[in-house]
């Protein structure tokens, strides 16, 4: 039988579409576009329009180039497969509509594949400064445009590998709580490289220092802090930093990384691998931030199937 709707709206927080998908247990499902409300609507339009003059102020040259790439919408929600007949031929990469958080083997088996987890509720009209969780406006405003600069799209890929790298060290490993502790610290280390990187990172441009970090490109008011603010220290991107400095997600980042460009970035996920085999990310700084169980069981169960 189909499946009948019974409320309207993709609201974070409050899309009865969503979490009943949830609760069947699918990760995966459809943007059901047609859910969304006339408010929905209005809070795209919303954070589009304050937002576009930062982004050329403070965004980098491959963003502003994405935005036009992908011909992302002012007046509306995009449609997911709107934007992926532009996306995909450029780089390979798609957006995949999900049900909420996927845990982190599943998300970075998922960049290595080219597909990048999308969600598709959008924050409520009265939180438009600050959520927590991702929203569509985080995810395709925000992520989606980087993913049409080459250079960029493969170092999103090659933080698959590095996951699945990570499994096939441990995999062999018969002391449980060994492989425990071992995964903890490699994903903590996958994840503080991630944040300060693909969330936000900054990089060297012809126009000074800029962002590229999807954290930033979809933060109103963090955008500006982040270039702007004394509070903020800023420092050349080093990998030791990188996988020992904590991060937190209910404030703005009080200490950021700067990259010489892409080409840097995939230099250095490559070192992160090396390090990885060499048994470097065994032993990485305690903090922030914790990882969830279902994180942990993600590459605990891959790492099962090997």
């Amino acid at each position: 039988m189909p499946q009948v709707l019974t409320a309207t709206g993709l609201t974070t927080g409050h899309a009865p579409f969503v979490e009943e998908a949830r609760h069947r247990g699918e990760l995966y499902i459809r943007q059901a576009y047609e859910l969304y409300s006339e408010e929905n609507q209005e809070a795209w339009r919303r954070l589009y329009q304050r937002i576009r003059p930062r982004w050329e102020r403070y965004a980098n040259d491959h963003f502003l180039k994405g935005i036009e790439a992908l011909d992302l919408p002012p007046d509306r929600i995009p449609r997911l497969s709107e934007i992926n007949q532009k996306l995909q031929p450029l780089t390979g990469f798609q957006a995949k509509a999900v049900s909420g958080y996927v845990p982190g083997f599943l998300f970075f088996d998922c960049l290595q594949r080219r597909e990048f987890p999308t969600t598709i509720t959008i924050r409520p009209a009265d939180r438009m400064d600050y959520l927590p969780e991702p929203d569509i406006f985080h995810d395709v405003a925000g992520h989606v445009p980087m993913h049409t600069e080459k250079a960029f799209a493969d170092v999103l890929v090659r933080f698959g590998d590095c996951a699945h790298t990570a499994v096939r060290l441990t995999a062999d490993l018969r002391d449980q709580a060994e492989r425990t502790r071992r995964l903890t610290n490699i994903i903590k280390a996958l994840s503080r490289f991630f944040w300060f990187t693909v969330e936000f990172g900054l990089m060297r441009g012809a126009r000074g220092t800029c962002a590229y970090g999807s954290g930033l490109l979809s933060s109103y008011g963090e955008l500006e802090h982040a270039i702007e603010s004394d509070e903020v220290q800023r420092y050349p991107a080093q990998l030791e930093w990188l996988i020992n400095q904590g991060a937190e997600i209910d404030h703005y980042q009080p200490v950021l990384f700067i990259v010489d460009s892409f080409d840097h970035l995939f230099e250095m996920v490559d070192r992160l691998e090396r390090w990885m085999r060499d048994g470097k990310l065994n032993n990485v700084a305690p903090g922030l931030p914790e990882i969830n169980e279902s994180d942990l069981r993600s590459f605990m169960d891959a790492a099962g199937a090997v």
